[in-house]
């Protein structure tokens, strides 16, 4: 088994490392990388992958850098042959988050599936970013905050220093990370306090339009006890696509009356309640909504006649844009 992995990394020795950059896609392409982005991000690795090859074979260097997550995704986060190329193939076209993978899965050292001017895939990646960051790049800003923490001089505070920056230039994925450090954060005097902070980053990420921000922000004014403002972000995460946000919607329509459900400000609603779940369980089929659909079954008893007019109303659901996701980091473990 090392022998074929190691056989596998010197056979991605044979191309240049940086190519030049590629032609935007053709309609036909950019529908199949749409579509294997939408299976990812729910949770479909194994069926995204035939969609996003096909925009990585005429030269997306992020449907190269997603065909890398989703083959590691399929053995449970490891590495494996198939991730390896497709990291290796992004990198060429100057991913920084494919080069730090390429080090996670120990590429130089294995197989000497190095940088073309050294040994070190960090480096590589920090010397390839920091300029295009300091040119004003927010996407660049942000990703040197994963960078900072790979290279050989270690440096949390440039890091966070980075994550600031990529944030107040308007990067919506950083200020939802500020939110989320803010919320984890043990050095504060309250929870309240805590939860305060962090509502700051989450709500500037959720008004510019960032799905995940959205929802954490919700869940950050449920918990400061704000249940109507809440609520107005929950149906919002939903609507941008965010699937926890769904489940609400679900949730506050059939069991709107349990203690838990304080955010809801919906009347009981069986009929759309179960249209969305209907919904949820087509548009994303797997363990969440079929363990929903499960639960549900055993408490609401809903008739015939509804369940008829559920049906119906599910088109409506299905419908909407943007499509449901889990919204998976980019760099996530």
């Amino acid at each position: 088994m090392r022998k074929t992995f190691l056989a596998a990394l010197a056979g991605l020795l044979l191309v240049p490392l940086i190519l030049p950059p590629a032609w935007a896609l053709d309609d036909e392409a950019q529908a199949a990388k749409e579509e294997g982005m939408r299976l990812y991000g729910i949770r479909k690795a194994d069926s995204a992958i035939p969609f996003l090859e096909q925009a990585a074979e005429n030269g997306d260097a992020e449907a190269m850098y997603y065909l890398g997550e989703a083959n590691r995704r399929l053995v449970m986060g490891n590495m494996n042959q198939a991730a390896l190329d497709w990291y290796h193939q992004a990198a060429q076209h100057g991913d920084p988050y494919a080069m730090l993978r390429l080090f996670d899965g120990g590429a130089c050292e294995l197989g000497d599936v190095c940088p073309e001017n050294g040994d070190d895939w960090p480096q590589e990646a920090l010397e390839l970013t920091l300029p295009q960051a300091e040119a004003g790049d927010p996407e660049a800003m942000a990703a040197l905050y994963y960078i900072y923490y790979y290279v050989e001089d270690f440096d949390e505070e440039e890091a966070l220093t980075w994550l600031n920056r990529a944030a107040e230039a308007g990067n919506a994925w950083a200020m939802n990370t500020l939110g989320r450090l803010a919320r984890d954060e043990d050095s504060y005097s309250s929870d309240t306090e805590r939860l305060e902070a962090a509502e700051t980053w989450f709500r500037r990420a959720a008004e510019a339009g960032y799905a995940p921000g959205m929802n954490n922000l919700a869940v950050t004014l449920d918990q400061l006890e704000h249940y109507e403002e809440a609520w107005d972000w929950m149906i919002k995460a939903s609507m941008a696509g965010h699937i926890n946000g769904r489940l609400w919607q679900v949730s506050c329509y059939l069991e709107p009356e349990i203690s838990e459900n304080e955010m809801c400000q919906e009347e009981k609603d069986i009929v759309t309640g179960w249209a969305i779940l209907l919904a949820l369980k087509e548009e994303v089929p797997g363990s969440t909504s079929e363990n929903a659909l499960t639960y549900y079954s055993y408490v609401d008893t809903i008739t015939p006649e509804q369940r008829a007019e559920s049906e119906r109303m599910k088109e409506e659901w299905l419908s909407l844009e943007p499509p449901l996701s889990y919204f998976p980091e980019k760099f996530g473990p």
